[in-house]
């Protein structure tokens, strides 16, 4: 029990706040209400989302209540936690489309029949001006101009509104909502978690203790983030889950084993040495992470499959050396760049090459939305069937 406990309170943990606290808590057997929420500002869930469901997997494990919460009054309003401008307010009836798969999505990693679930419109909706004003009053616009985003904003001259401030005491209330003795989320979350503390503890409540989760990198090397198009999304297909692993930067991969699948610390240890040393291809090492991620999320049998395909489609097939170059920029689309360069007729056709699964890298299927990354760099794009280019990241002229 001390093992898991301990394994729990460290890997792909950035911080615990209240640490000896919670973990007297975790090893006196207590039922602990352990909070986690979402905005569905995207119809997807994707794996950066994973690393505090597998650890909200861990703890639902060990007996603890999981209280999950779809925020579907914060999404409307918008987090500006991890943002460099405003983040527009979304209209209601694009945070209901979004969310209606959400729960089927969680049910891949936890046991939804002994999960408690809450939609924060139930009492968020019912807040009036005087609750607003009470909240408020805990906290500084010191406090809140003094986070590491708006203050670069601010620096920069960029608008703050009045309406981001309300955020984290939307999020904080939601703790006093639920009693929530403990609440996980990524490191970019802190100063909204923090809130929760501190309005639990104006309420009169034991103040939660807190898990922060590192965030992993997206397909391109840059944070995940369904804005930018770099996510591996818990309902993407078998062939895509296995193919965007595979596109992974090296450098990601340890990465990738802790905060993404349960493959046993001292087997990545094992892995993350092979690397080092060079006993082990960082290939055969993405091969084996694609595959626990496509049994986490579909079955041993399709990752199996998967493997199969991908080494029978792409890894025994020859590249050309003596190609043509064309000159793209990172982060620019790979459709766009398709287009650009004559190898489509145009954007829309460049997509549908791309959906129709048409088009690689050195080897590794794309999809629609990959964007080009520094790793890319000298790297075969095949285009159908007879179209080779050497990718190369410089300045259009």
């Amino acid at each position: 029990m001390q093992e898991k406990i301990d394994e729990i309170l460290t890997r792909g943990i950035s911080e615990v706040i209240g640490l000896d606290h919670v973990r007297e808590r975790l090893l006196s057997g207590k039922i602990l209400r352990i909070k986690f929420g979402i905005d569905p500002t995207s119809p997807n869930i994707h794996l950066g989302r994973s690393v505090p469901l597998l650890k909200l997997r861990d703890l639902q494990e060990l007996g603890h209540q999981i209280v999950f919460i779809v925020g579907d009054f914060t999404g409307v309003i918008g987090d500006t936690s991890d943002k460099e401008s405003e983040r527009p307010m979304l209209l209601q009836e694009a945070v209901n489309a979004n969310m209606q798969s959400y729960l089927k999505q969680v049910a891949k990693i936890l046991d939804m029949e002994k999960v408690e679930v809450h939609y924060n419109s139930e009492w968020l909706g019912e807040l009036c001006y005087s609750e607003i004003g009470e909240h408020a009053d805990q906290f500084s616009v010191a406090e809140f101009i003094a986070r590491d985003n708006i203050k670069k904003r601010l620096e920069e001259g960029k608008r703050v509104s009045l309406r981001e401030m309300l955020y984290p005491l939307m999020q904080g209330y939601d703790s006093v909502a639920v009693k929530a003795d403990v609440e996980i989320g990524g490191n970019d979350q802190r100063f909204n978690i923090l809130a929760g503390r501190k309005l639990q503890a104006h309420y009169k409540q034991i103040p939660q203790d807190i898990f922060l989760t590192n965030l992993i990198l997206g397909t391109d090397g840059r944070k995940m983030s369904s804005s930018w198009g770099n996510t591996i999304n818990l309902l993407d297909t078998v062939q895509d889950i296995f193919g965007k692993v595979m596109s992974i930067p090296d450098d990601v991969i340890i990465d990738y084993f802790i905060h993404c699948t349960r493959v046993s610390m001292q087997e990545i240890a094992q892995i993350a040495e092979g690397i080092v040393t060079g006993t082990l291809n960082p290939r055969d090492a993405k091969l084996r992470l694609a595959k626990e991620i496509v049994t986490l999320y579909h079955s041993a049998k399709d990752a199996k499959e998967a493997e199969k395909y991908f080494i029978d489609t792409f890894s025994k097939k020859e590249m050309p050396t003596n190609v043509q170059e064309i000159i793209v920029r990172i982060h620019e689309k790979y459709s766009d760049a398709i287009a650009e360069n004559g190898l489509a007729e145009s954007k829309s056709d460049a997509r549908r090459k791309i959906e129709q699964r048409g088009v690689s890298l050195e080897g590794e299927k794309l999809f629609v939305d990959a964007l080009i990354s520094e790793t890319d760099n000298g790297k075969i794009l095949k285009v159908g069937k007879k179209d080779f280019v050497r990718i190369v990241i410089g300045e259009k002229k």
